[in-house]
């Protein structure tokens, strides 16, 4: 069953959009779509701006920002109908939140940037972290603490991971319908709830088999090096992919 809510007033404390499981825990059926919704995106680099060119021919209302002023983000606006604006502002108001920017850059955003979005409002954060390749050594994440937790920590807020390990090109063309031969899946780690459900869904929406992946601790399950990162896998293909993980961080993607 999948549960739509309406809410044109942004103070509401639920977000417009929201799937849910029915009470026998069964997941939202494939292909359920939700109503539109305002959604924040803070990165607009080849998966942000992938995500709001996607995201807004689906008919979401997209706000997008970077690390600059949004004038520098006129033609992405012009191509896709997105609305650009400075990174304070992508959130307000908004009923789904996507952050994906370089690792190393999470710390420079300002402290309460996502205090505009409506109360419950998920936030995905996409982010990878690569040390040699551009990251610099982050001591937390070397000492064993997830991606994804570290994000959190200092977002100030849950978060939910998805989109980390796709390329972008095939985010931006190789979404199909579900029950498609060959669809590909991909994983999301989070805390179980409403605002996981929501993302699963906009991952089917997308185009692409949501696979749950479990908690955020769980998610170095699909960071950088393992066996699923990367891969256009199917369903099945994923979940073996995150169970032959390895804790441990490859070579190449430690300090």
């Amino acid at each position: 069953m999948v549960v739509v809510e309406h809410c044109h007033d942004r103070h509401r404390p639920s977000i417009r959009c929201r799937a849910e499981p029915d009470p026998a825990g069964n997941s939202p059926s494939p292909g359920a779509r939700c109503a539109d919704m305002r959604i924040g995106i803070i990165g607009a680099g080849n998966i942000g701006g992938t995500l709001t060119r996607r995201l807004s021919e689906l008919g979401h209302e997209v706000r997008v920002a970077n690390s600059r002023d949004p004038e520098t983000l006129a033609e992405l606006a012009a191509e896709t109908g997105a609305t650009a604006v400075w990174a304070s502002e992508a959130a307000d108001g908004a009923e789904l939140v996507i952050v994906s920017i370089p690792q190393k850059n999470v710390p420079d955003l300002a402290p309460g940037i996502l205090s505009g979005a409506l109360p419950g409002a998920p936030v995905i954060e996409t982010n990878n972290y690569y040390p040699k390749q551009r990251d610099g050594k982050i001591d937390a994440i070397e000492a064993g603490q997830t991606e994804s937790s570290w994000v959190a920590e200092h977002l100030g807020t849950p978060v939910i991971k998805a989109f980390n390990g796709i390329f972008w090109k095939h985010l931006l063309e190789k979404g199909t319908a579900p029950g498609t031969p060959g669809r590909i899946a991909l994983p999301i780690a989070g805390a179980d709830g409403p605002a996981k459900t929501t993302v699963l869904q906009l991952v089917d929406e997308l185009g692409f088999d949501p696979v749950d992946a479990g908690s955020l601790e769980e998610s170095w399950q699909q960071q950088p090096g393992t066996p699923v990162y990367g891969k256009d896998y199917g369903v099945e293909e994923t979940r073996k992919a995150l169970a032959e993980a390895e804790p441990e961080r490859p070579a190449d993607f430690r300090f």
